[in-house]
């Protein structure tokens, strides 16, 4: 079907650009509709003439979503997940029984987030591989609030990740998980929020990051350098006992304090009921 020189038309009480009647029947969606199907998903992808949004190839989210007039190629391999709205700031959304907002001071507000980030950073570490890097968003609008962004070290791990976490839930939530393109973060990060200048406030489109506290950095950060120096002496202590041609049994009783604790932290988890 040759599709050249339709014209969108304003949908009547909206905002929105729709498509001629015909064109929506013909294509399985009803004119003045923002679900959109699959049909004219087809048919957008087909017009949009190769162009990649920019948008969704920087920060992996665009605010018009499958209406964006350009193409949004998921990728099929990353060393980046995205796990989708699933942060919740108290601040934004704290509200007492008769529907007034609670005051949730900064500090609460810190331990709050420095324990939720620490929870999603260590259950991806301990289940899915080594984690490079973790991002959450501060920002408000609907494509980018909450939104965790987890760079592994390997895409195998990635890829493994995102299978998993389609089938699990978080905060009594189900968890929707992708592949994302973002793999630069200096490229989806807004600047001018770094510098404390953002004039968009939390409806910018480049990510609005949220930090946590320099003593939870250390921790997380920290703990990965250690277990590298200590995975390194691990095989030059291997190394020695080959040339030496001693057995290795003798080292193998210190890890039991290192597995009490991973049990320890599993039954945390458990009982706050959020993984």
């Amino acid at each position: 079907m040759n599709l050249k020189g339709v014209h969108l038309v304003r949908c009547p009480n909206s905002l929105e650009i729709c498509f001629p009647t015909w064109l929506c029947w013909h294509t399985g969606v009803i004119a003045g509709s923002t679900g959109y199907g699959s049909g004219l998903s087809v048919y957008l992808n087909s017009i949009k003439g190769g162009v990649n949004c920019s948008f969704y190839f920087k920060i992996g989210a665009c605010r018009h979503g499958d209406r964006c007039s350009r193409l949004h190629n998921k990728p099929t391999f990353s060393q980046t997940i995205a796990l989708l709205n699933i942060y919740r700031n108290p601040q934004n959304s704290s509200q007492s029984a008769d529907g007034l907002r609670c005051a949730v001071s900064d500090v609460e507000m810190q331990e709050h987030y420095d324990e939720f980030f620490e929870e999603v950073f260590t259950e991806m570490e301990e289940k899915y591989g080594e984690v490079e890097e973790m991002n959450v968003c501060d920002n408000l609008g609907d494509h980018l609030v909450g939104n965790v962004y987890v760079k592994f070290r390997r895409e195998e791990d990635a890829e493994k990740a995102v299978i998993d976490l389609n089938n699990r839930w978080f905060n009594g939530q189900p968890i929707h998980a992708e592949l994302s393109p973002v793999t630069d973060f200096r490229e989806a990060c807004c600047r001018q929020y770094e510098m404390g200048e953002c004039t968009r406030g939390g409806f910018c489109n480049f990510m609005h990051l949220k930090p946590i506290s320099r003593e939870l950095r250390r921790e997380l950060y920290g703990r990965r350098r250690k277990k590298h120096r200590s995975r390194s002496r691990s095989r030059e202590r291997r190394s020695r006992s080959r040339d030496r041609g001693r057995g290795g049994g003798g080292g193998g009783g210190g890890g039991g304090g290192g597995r009490e604790r991973d049990r320890r932290r599993s039954r945390d988890r458990e009982r706050s009921g959020r993984f």
